[in-house]
């Protein structure tokens, strides 16, 4: 072999090993969300969340100035009064702002140019859960009737997947969840409502909870305490450990109807520990520790001022709301602003990513997913 002829053998080696090497080579960052728990709390406002409690409709009626009234509106003041807007939501979501904000993200700041709002234009709850389980409004979804979805949820999709069958389960405080995620169809675990869960291994505390599902009274019809499916889903997710997890809370709605700003803030604040007791639960497993992203939003907003307690087509700004996100591939860029509005839309499809799937592929009417949340995520 002649100098010339040597020259180009050692090159092309050395290029064809650089080759292997490059192909080689792990991602820059490998990714690690392996599960994901998904809670929503029903028209929770962006304004609590961002400002606390708000003083002006924390207030005493001059006829309830004695009493257990009296009594119950000074332990709010006492639990959720503060001098500062950024004391006032601490006090009121602290797991949110101690740890989701710090090392996660939270959209939807109007105050700093972060909005986040539904695009369905009915701002209710049917067409939010639909917009946000499937990745797009569906305009023949206009009302909040026992009505079965034809609608795929992401939820369903990733169910139908052989990694994800039988790993999926959906509970809710509202009944038509069963509706909404089209359980004869979908065939994942659906629990909502006063329904007992059925799905075998029954434990002690399973029928408890089915037993005080029957017992309860109710002060709603179609809607139980947030405690009962927050429990019976901590139950399913110690015993099942399922990849994906779907909580629904509802007294936040189902308070701010009732026009009671007390309750709806404690509410709130419950709704905060739970999510704190089921972010401690899954770091204290094996299997879900530094594997598990956490998001959290609502269905709709609700108005403002006097119309706080309602919301739909004819309040406009029932349409904003907020979004959070926390998990190993999530960066923590904290609470953004000055940042492109992200919506409803997108909630699908960023879920679908968090874990490595491609939603979009499968239902490009779908919103995208959130760039910033997925980062790190290598989408298969």
């Amino acid at each position: 072999m002649n100098r010339l002829e040597r020259i180009v053998s050692i090159a092309f080696f050395v290029c064809s090993s650089s080759a292997i090497v490059l192909l080689a080579a792990p991602p820059p960052q490998d990714h690690r969300t392996e599960n994901v728990i998904f809670v929503m709390t029903d028209g929770l406002r962006w304004q609590e969340v961002f400002h606390g409690e708000d003083p002006a409709l924390l207030v005493l009626d001059p006829k309830h100035s004695k009493g257990k009234e009296l009594a119950a509106f000074q332990r709010a003041q006492a639990a959720y009064q503060r001098d500062t807007p950024a004391a006032r939501r601490e006090a009121l979501m602290p797991f949110f702002w101690g740890t989701m904000a710090k090392n996660g993200q939270i959209y939807g700041n109007r105050d700093l140019e972060s909005d986040a709002y539904v695009t369905n234009g009915r701002n209710f709850s049917y067409p939010g859960y639909n917009e946000t389980l499937c990745g797009f409004a569906d305009p023949a979804i206009d009302s909040n009737d026992e009505v079965l979805n034809p609608n795929v949820t992401v939820l369903e999709w990733l169910n139908n997947k052989p990694h994800f069958k039988d790993k999926v389960a959906a509970f809710g405080a509202w009944d038509i969840f069963g509706f909404i995620f089209n359980h004869p169809r979908s065939g994942f675990t659906v629990n909502s409502g006063y329904e007992p869960l059925t799905v075998e291994p029954i434990t002690p505390k399973i029928a408890l909870l089915n037993q005080l599902k029957a017992d309860n009274p109710r002060i709603w019809s179609d809607e139980a305490f947030d405690a009962l499916p927050f429990q019976t889903a901590l139950e399913y997710l110690k015993v099942h450990k399922p990849r994906v997890l779907y909580l629904s809370l509802g007294e936040t709605d189902d308070w701010g109807h009732d026009a009671n700003y007390i309750e709806y803030l404690n509410a709130a604040h419950r709704a905060d520990d739970f999510l704190r007791r089921l972010w401690e639960t899954v770091q204290s497993m094996p299997q879900y520790k530094g594997r598990t992203t956490l998001i959290y939003s609502p269905d709709h907003g609700r108005g403002s001022g006097s119309e706080w307690t309602s919301h739909g087509r004819k309040i406009p700004e029932s349409k904003y709301i907020w979004m959070a996100f926390l998990g190993p591939d999530t960066p923590a860029l904290g609470e953004r602003s000055k940042i492109p509005a992200v919506t409803q839309n997108q909630i699908a499809a960023t879920l679908a990513a968090t874990i490595g799937e491609d939603y979009r592929k499968d239902v490009p009417k779908a919103g995208p997913p959130i760039a910033d949340v997925v980062k790190a995520a290598h989408v298969k």
